[in-house]
């Protein structure tokens, strides 16, 4: 049985310019769990902040970062904390709050950036597997290829591609929707609207089904791709010490691309009969909350580059002059 995030069904459709919140269940049917989870994800969210906000600093402070590889993790930072600040600050909010309602614009804006942001995150990290393809496939001509002309076209074809084919066909997408505004959920998202809206909506599902298509797919297939054809450059490697060194280089994007797509293949691919809203809150939590503060550790706990960096930043800080006052 499909999960039921709110309660539309069979009532009368109201103009949206009148509709002022929705109710956002959220975990309010558990309230013993508000307090711990509140602390555990302002714990979390405080990490994914400071961790992605340290890794542009970082690749903007020091040269031996200023890279192509370097360059498309910050787009990654930038766009991850900017993820996490669109979902878990009102989420937070409505742990602790005694009505867990947001306001109308709110949720439509939270529907718009999070698609979005999803959206840009798969060609993004399309572009960051293509990087690598160059890196190991074609080490003498990677600077070349990957100039920082091509490197920059590169970030704003991503940007402005996840706008294309996320925001502007969501204007197609705004229906009347039918009280009572209840959302099992924890934050705004397009199928949790679309299950609101008193009219039919199979073109909305068609549409959203077309560019789901469009926005996962095609990305997923050049990361596959891309890392088919390293699997087979670094097989031909004579070296134990190249292979090595070679898949040293896409370790971290490559878990960064199994979190991401393995999360959202648990959560649109499972059997009906394994649907649960609590399950689909879980599954959100992850990928809107966890994921995003995880990535930069990823990145950066074992990446001797990064760690060099982070000293050399830290004895460039604390050699600098002091301005007394």
């Amino acid at each position: 049985m499909e999960p039921r995030y709110g309660s539309a069904a069979g009532l009368s459709p109201e103009n949206s310019s009148t509709i002022t919140e929705l109710v956002l269940v959220g975990f309010s049917d558990q309230p013993q769990t508000e307090i711990p989870l509140f602390i555990f994800f302002s714990l979390v969210y405080l990490a994914s902040c400071l961790g992605n906000t340290a890794v542009v600093i970082l690749v903007a402070l020091d040269v031996s970062l200023q890279t192509p590889m370097y360059f498309f993790l910050c787009h990654l930072a930038f766009l991850n904390g900017f993820f996490s600040t669109v979902v878990t600050p009102k989420m937070l909010f409505n742990f602790l709050a005694s009505r867990k309602v947001i306001s109308y614009p709110f949720c439509l804006a939270q529907t718009y950036l999070t698609l979005f942001l999803e959206s840009t995150e798969c060609f993004l990290l399309a572009v960051m597997a293509i990087d690598r393809y160059v890196a190991i496939c074609y080490p003498l001509r990677y600077l070349l290829i990957m100039s920082w002309a091509v490197c920059i076209a590169l970030a704003v074809a991503v940007w402005v591609t996840g706008f294309c084919a996320s925001v502007l066909p969501l204007c197609f997408m705004i229906l009347p929707l039918c009280s009572p505004y209840v959302v099992d959920y924890l934050f705004c998202e397009l199928p949790i609207l679309l299950h609101l809206f008193c009219a039919d909506t199979s073109l909305q599902e068609a549409m959203m089904a077309v560019g789901g298509a469009g926005t996962v797919l095609v990305p997923f297939l050049l990361i596959a791709l891309s890392y088919l054809r390293i699997l087979v450059t670094v097989i031909r490697i004579d070296s134990a010490e190249g292979r090595k060194k070679a898949f040293s280089t896409c370790a971290s994007h490559l878990a960064v691309v199994t979190i991401y797509y393995g999360t959202g293949l648990i959560r649109y691919l499972r059997p009906k009969s394994l649907y649960s809203a609590e399950g689909d809150k879980l599954i959100s939590v992850f990928y809107a909350v966890i994921g995003p503060a995880l990535n930069p550790f990823i990145y950066s706990l074992r990446n001797k580059e990064v760690q060099g960096a982070v000293r050399r930043v830290v004895e460039r800080y604390r050699k600098s002059p002091r301005i007394a006052f």
